[in-house]
């Protein structure tokens, strides 16, 4: 950073670009948490919704497949949440919970196989943002009030 000639200090682009994604991965995450909660919530609710496949590897009762989403969908907001202090703890259960967001979703393809495909995009987003901004310039931005 340097000062700029009127005493404040000017942000530069690569920590213009780590906020940016930090914020981005928090919508993100926000988003695909909602969505979750709401697939949960079918599936939960109506089991009729979902498409069954017989023999699938990774069998498991719809009403299953629902708690799973509904419980990595509100971690994954409040996390989304936690990831506007940009905070370390933040970005790695961020991480963490997109991945499982991810598994989950390719887990229950055959059942829903369109929204697991934008769920599993979306997830996978998250994870690239909260991994290419590096650490130091996130941190430095956010310090300096930005």
């Amino acid at each position: 950073m340097s000062a700029a000639p009127t005493g404040h200090t000017t942000h530069t682009a690569r920590q213009e670009w780590a906020t940016g994604l930090t914020v981005f991965a928090a919508v993100t995450l926000m988003i695909v948490g909602v969505l979750a909660i709401m697939r949960g919530i079918a599936a939960i609710a109506q089991d009729d919704l979902f498409v069954t496949t017989r023999n699938y590897s990774f069998a498991f009762d719809l009403t299953s497949w629902g708690w799973i989403h509904l419980a990595l969908g509100v971690v994954g907001v409040i996390v989304g949440l936690g990831l506007f202090t940009v905070s370390m703890w933040a970005r790695v259960a961020g991480v963490v919970i997109a991945a499982l967001v991810i598994i989950a979703n390719f887990m229950s393809l055959p059942y829903y196989p369109a929204w697991s495909l934008v769920m599993i995009a979306g997830s996978g987003f998250v994870i690239w943002a909260l991994c290419v901004a590096k650490r130091d310039e996130a941190f430095e931005s956010q310090r300096r009030g930005r």
